[in-house]
Protein backbone atom coordinates (compact mmCIF):
# COMPACT_ATOMS: atom_id res chain seq x y z
CA UNK A 1 0.00 0.00 0.00
CA UNK A 2 1.34 2.70 -0.86
CA UNK A 3 2.57 5.70 1.79
CA UNK A 4 -0.21 8.37 2.40
CA UNK A 5 1.33 11.53 1.73
CA UNK A 6 0.01 14.72 3.25
CA UNK A 7 -0.85 18.35 2.11
CA UNK A 8 1.42 20.57 2.99
CA UNK A 9 0.89 22.95 5.96
CA UNK A 10 0.63 26.97 5.37
CA UNK A 11 3.61 28.65 7.06
CA UNK A 12 2.36 30.07 10.63
CA UNK A 13 1.57 33.83 10.68
CA UNK A 14 4.51 35.52 12.23
CA UNK A 15 3.30 38.35 14.61
CA UNK A 16 2.19 41.27 12.99
CA UNK A 17 1.08 39.49 10.06
CA UNK A 18 -1.63 39.71 8.29
CA UNK A 19 -3.59 36.40 8.06
CA UNK A 20 -3.55 34.70 4.22
CA UNK A 21 -5.94 36.07 1.46
CA UNK A 22 -9.36 33.81 1.41
CA UNK A 23 -9.36 31.58 -1.95
CA UNK A 24 -11.18 33.62 -4.74
CA UNK A 25 -15.07 32.67 -4.83
CA UNK A 26 -14.98 31.95 -0.95
CA UNK A 27 -16.86 34.09 1.51
CA UNK A 28 -15.35 35.86 4.20
CA UNK A 29 -15.01 34.58 7.36
CA UNK A 30 -17.57 35.95 9.54
CA UNK A 31 -17.56 35.12 13.69
CA UNK A 32 -20.93 34.46 14.57
CA UNK A 33 -22.07 35.54 18.23
CA UNK A 34 -24.37 32.64 20.45
CA UNK A 35 -28.39 33.82 19.74
CA UNK A 36 -27.91 34.42 23.09
CA UNK A 37 -25.50 37.57 22.87
CA UNK A 38 -27.85 39.20 19.62
CA UNK A 39 -29.18 42.67 20.90
CA UNK A 40 -26.17 42.61 23.44
CA UNK A 41 -26.03 45.23 26.18
CA UNK A 42 -28.83 47.29 24.67
CA UNK A 43 -30.99 48.91 27.77
CA UNK A 44 -28.18 48.10 30.32
CA UNK A 45 -27.52 51.89 31.05
CA UNK A 46 -30.96 52.52 31.96
CA UNK A 47 -30.61 49.16 33.88
CA UNK A 48 -27.85 50.64 35.61
CA UNK A 49 -29.22 54.27 36.43
CA UNK A 50 -32.33 53.34 37.64
CA UNK A 51 -30.14 51.02 39.93
CA UNK A 52 -27.84 54.09 41.33
CA UNK A 53 -31.01 56.64 41.21
CA UNK A 54 -31.99 56.23 44.87
CA UNK A 55 -27.73 56.39 45.99
CA UNK A 56 -27.90 59.68 44.08
CA UNK A 57 -31.06 60.84 44.88
CA UNK A 58 -29.87 60.02 49.07
CA UNK A 59 -26.80 62.14 48.36
CA UNK A 60 -28.46 64.85 46.98
CA UNK A 61 -30.78 65.13 50.29
CA UNK A 62 -28.55 64.65 52.56
CA UNK A 63 -25.99 66.87 51.21
CA UNK A 64 -29.05 69.41 51.30
CA UNK A 65 -29.85 68.76 54.96
CA UNK A 66 -26.25 69.93 55.79
CA UNK A 67 -26.85 72.98 53.71
CA UNK A 68 -30.04 73.83 55.90
CA UNK A 69 -27.69 72.85 58.93
CA UNK A 70 -25.31 75.28 58.10
CA UNK A 71 -27.74 77.78 57.54
CA UNK A 72 -29.67 77.26 60.50
CA UNK A 73 -26.38 78.25 62.47
CA UNK A 74 -25.88 81.44 60.46
CA UNK A 75 -29.64 82.38 61.13
CA UNK A 76 -29.46 81.50 64.53
CA UNK A 77 -26.49 83.86 65.14
CA UNK A 78 -27.45 86.43 63.34
CA UNK A 79 -30.84 86.28 65.13
CA UNK A 80 -28.70 86.91 68.67
CA UNK A 81 -26.61 89.30 67.26
CA UNK A 82 -29.43 91.26 66.64
CA UNK A 83 -31.43 90.57 69.49
CA UNK A 84 -28.62 91.25 71.55
CA UNK A 85 -27.88 94.76 69.93
CA UNK A 86 -31.65 95.40 70.69
CA UNK A 87 -31.37 94.76 74.44
CA UNK A 88 -28.18 96.29 74.92
CA UNK A 89 -29.75 99.16 73.74
CA UNK A 90 -33.01 99.45 74.16
CA UNK A 91 -34.40 96.63 76.79
CA UNK A 92 -35.82 93.22 77.09
CA UNK A 93 -38.94 93.70 75.06
CA UNK A 94 -37.08 95.11 71.92
CA UNK A 95 -34.60 92.24 72.40
CA UNK A 96 -37.06 89.77 72.20
CA UNK A 97 -38.99 90.77 68.87
CA UNK A 98 -35.53 91.55 67.20
CA UNK A 99 -34.75 87.86 67.96
CA UNK A 100 -37.18 86.60 66.12
CA UNK A 101 -37.74 89.69 63.65
CA UNK A 102 -35.84 87.79 60.71
CA UNK A 103 -36.33 84.16 61.35
CA UNK A 104 -39.94 83.14 59.99
CA UNK A 105 -42.02 80.67 62.12
CA UNK A 106 -41.35 77.51 60.24
CA UNK A 107 -37.94 77.65 62.41
CA UNK A 108 -39.99 77.88 66.08
CA UNK A 109 -37.77 80.27 67.51
CA UNK A 110 -37.12 80.85 71.13
CA UNK A 111 -34.88 83.88 72.19
CA UNK A 112 -34.21 84.10 75.54
CA UNK A 113 -32.93 87.72 76.60
CA UNK A 114 -30.27 87.20 79.68
CA UNK A 115 -29.65 90.40 80.65
CA UNK A 116 -27.09 92.23 81.12
CA UNK A 117 -23.58 90.72 83.63
CA UNK A 118 -20.22 92.66 83.76
CA UNK A 119 -21.24 95.48 81.20
CA UNK A 120 -22.45 92.46 78.30
CA UNK A 121 -26.13 92.04 77.00
CA UNK A 122 -26.53 88.47 76.78
CA UNK A 123 -28.82 86.52 74.13
CA UNK A 124 -29.45 82.59 73.51
CA UNK A 125 -31.65 81.85 70.17
CA UNK A 126 -33.00 78.10 69.80
CA UNK A 127 -34.19 77.09 66.30
CA UNK A 128 -36.07 73.37 65.34
CA UNK A 129 -33.95 72.07 62.58
CA UNK A 130 -36.33 71.13 59.97
CA UNK A 131 -36.37 68.50 57.37
CA UNK A 132 -35.20 69.86 53.73
CA UNK A 133 -37.32 72.25 53.58
CA UNK A 134 -38.30 75.03 56.39
CA UNK A 135 -42.28 74.38 57.73
CA UNK A 136 -42.51 70.62 56.28
CA UNK A 137 -41.28 68.14 59.10
CA UNK A 138 -39.39 69.06 62.15
CA UNK A 139 -36.31 66.92 63.45
CA UNK A 140 -36.91 68.29 66.79
CA UNK A 141 -32.94 68.71 67.07
CA UNK A 142 -32.33 72.60 68.24
CA UNK A 143 -29.50 74.99 66.87
CA UNK A 144 -28.23 77.39 69.25
CA UNK A 145 -27.40 80.61 68.56
CA UNK A 146 -25.25 82.94 71.50
CA UNK A 147 -24.09 86.32 71.60
CA UNK A 148 -23.51 89.52 73.33
CA UNK A 149 -23.36 93.22 73.26
CA UNK A 150 -21.32 95.80 75.20
CA UNK A 151 -24.24 98.00 77.35
CA UNK A 152 -25.20 101.23 76.00
CA UNK A 153 -28.23 102.63 76.51
CA UNK A 154 -29.64 105.50 74.21
CA UNK A 155 -30.17 109.33 75.60
CA UNK A 156 -33.44 109.98 76.47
Amino acid sequence: MPARTRAPRPPAARPGSRPPAARPGSRPRTTRLPAVRRGGDRGQVAVEFAGAMPLILLLVVAAWQCVLIGYGFSLAGDAADQAARAGAVRGDAECREAGGEHVTAAWAPQVRCLGAADGVYRVEVRLTLPVLYPGLLDLGVTIPGDAGAAMEREAR
